[in-house]
């Protein structure tokens, strides 16, 4: 069998002769460290994000020549899923796959790297703005001042809205019981929602027994296989709460600047190669679920672009106050509004 040596690898990932070549010469493969990390993720064993999160930690293997060993953990292994934060912080274990926006709360900027309401509708967009806007190094510093390092993002596409009634227009909206997290519970309280923040796994039964009308929950496979369709009969798809979405890789800062400079190259290539295989994955899933739910009986529907578009303006004001007064969600909130606008989105 043909062996594949580090420079060709990432090479393969698109990364270039310079990014190849800080690989190698920073240490060379038989002088380099063993280092074996743990990593809890934000999914159950078993589930599509999670058999991603293992190709994840498998490339970064290769591209170590098996040096840098992940043990991947899938949520609630390790520690409570809400307590993932404190305990990579703190350094019982390296390395976490969360999503931002749960710890908005204690770091603002967090909220606007994890999803923008009505924001970028194209992953593409979402994901240019880490990597060709400086969003990276503002969401690192988001991060820094808990002892965290932000590495990289996986970035997809919307997920939807299901209820029990039929939305047709953004003003449907007014009036209704829903659930939300994050800022896109801000925003969706302004637009007229009555906003009930319940977890996950309640979302089938508050569907089911009327204490909600509506509800994001996740993906469309998963929302599938968790019999949303037998609650509720009608999606909104995208849904403009939440129209392109990002989980994170984020280590224990102490841990990750002690890594030998491969390992950190490894780390981001793996991780932006995940996030392109995801989303296209996705991609695909979208289509065959929206299938199911149509044969099940549910009837799926989108807002007019026109109106989004009249709401983004609208709802900007919103995440203005989100950002509030934190210097880092404030730079933050403006560049991704510059590019927004450049993108001929916000006027």
């Amino acid at each position: 069998m043909k062996t594949i040596d580090r420079r060709s690898a990432i090479k393969t990932l698109g990364l270039g002769a310079l990014g190849a070549a800080g690989m190698s010469a920073a240490m060379p493969a038989h002088a380099q460290q063993a280092v074996n990390w743990r990593m809890q993720a934000l999914w159950d064993g078993g589930t599509t994000p999670q058999k991603f999160e293992e190709r994840f930690v498998k490339r970064v293997a290769e591209l170590t020549d098996g040096k840098f060993k992940i043990e991947l953990f899938s949520a609630g292994q390790l520690v409570p899923a809400n307590q993932a934060f404190d305990a990579v912080r703190g350094g019982a274990f390296q390395m976490m796959k969360t999503f931002d926006g749960y710890e908005a709360g204690k770091i603002p900027g967090l909220a606007f790297t994890s999803t923008v309401p009505f924001g970028f509708p194209e992953p593409d967009q979402y994901e240019a703005w880490f990597y060709e806007l400086g969003g990276l190094e503002l969401a690192r510093e988001a991060y820094a001042p808990a002892g965290l390092y932000y590495i990289a993002p996986t970035v997809y596409g919307p997920e939807p809205i299901h209820s029990k009634v039929p939305l047709k227009t953004i003003a449907d909206l007014q009036g209704k019981k829903g659930r939300f997290v994050g800022l896109a519970s801000t925003v969706m309280g302004a637009l007229g929602v009555a906003v009930t923040p319940l977890p996950t796994s309640e979302v089938y039964s508050a569907l089911d027994k009327g204490v909600i009308d509506l509800a994001d929950r996740g993906d469309l496979t998963a929302n599938l296989e968790a019999g949303l369709g037998e609650v509720a009969k009608y999606i909104v798809m995208p849904g403009p709460h939440q129209p392109t979405t990002a989980t994170s890789y984020v280590a224990n800062r102490a841990a990750y600047e002690s890594l030998p400079a491969p390992y950190k190259a490894a780390l981001a290539a793996a991780a932006r190669e995940t996030s392109a295989a995801l989303r296209q994955h996705i991609l695909v899933a979208d289509g065959k679920a929206l299938e199911a739910f149509k044969a099940q009986g549910v009837t799926v529907t989108a807002f007019d672009p026109a109106e989004l578009a009249k709401t983004r303006a609208q709802v900007a004001e919103v995440w203005q106050k989100a950002a509030g007064n934190n210097a880092n969600a404030g730079k933050i909130l403006e560049s991704q509004m510059a590019f927004l606008k450049r993108l001929g989105l916000l006027s």
